[in-house]
């Protein structure tokens, strides 16, 4: 399974608008490529079709094709465009990020524990008589998600890892060192100034 995460970092709204705009063009990058394409979570900004973060799930027969076009989404990206938000605003620089995971969904099963649970949402009567909501823990950090937005149990299991990997990956994060940590930074300041995509006005063109 590949997972795309893009990020608005701690920019503005403009970057959280890049983060909706890329997400769109990636839809369309994988309708084009016959990917399956899936939104995992997202976590929105003030304004509509703006959004901070968003985990995307690419699917393929031929994982290598999911996986060639995350990669060409990894890394720092540009968007260069008046601000809709801030029509004087002098600035048109806005950067947002890419990255790409690999998940062994085989290797992810092991330390994770199972619960399945009565969903609460509606749903009709499948939803609300079957047991299709499930609880993933990790037990070695006792970190858990819930989900029940699919009607079968086994597509919320496939989901439920797929959220408690992006977990583990974001306390990964959080236990960085500060010396990691200010390397990280200087890294990130160094892809902003050679940018692996550039795009350009409210359409999002990409600049070839």
């Amino acid at each position: 399974m590949i997972l795309l995460q893009l990020s608005s970092g701690q920019g503005p709204i403009e970057c959280c608008k890049a983060i909706g705009l890329a997400v769109n063009a990636i839809e369309k990058e994988c309708r084009a490529e016959n990917i399956e394409f899936d939104v995992v979570d997202a976590v929105a900004a003030n304004e509509k079709g703006c959004f901070k973060s968003a985990l995307l799930k690419l699917d393929s027969s031929f994982e290598e094709k999911a996986k060639q076009l995350a990669l060409s989404w990894q890394g720092a990206m540009l968007w260069v465009c008046q601000s809709s938000f801030r029509p004087k605003h002098k600035r048109k620089n806005w950067f947002f990020s890419g990255q790409m995971f690999e998940v062994n969904e085989a290797k992810l099963d092991i330390g994770v524990m199972f619960q399945t649970c009565r969903a609460s949402g509606a749903g009709g009567q499948h939803v609300n008589t079957t047991d299709s909501a499930v609880r993933a823990i990790h037990t070695e950090t006792g970190i858990s998600v819930r989900v029940e937005s699919e009607r079968s149990q086994h597509a919320n299991k496939r989901l439920a890892k797929v959220l408690l990997f992006q977990k583990l990956e974001m306390l990964k994060q959080e236990q960085m060192t500060s010396q990691e940590k200010a390397r990280w930074q200087q890294h990130w300041e160094l892809e902003r100034g050679n940018p692996v995509r550039t795009f350009k006005g409210e359409k999002f063109a990409l600049v070839r």
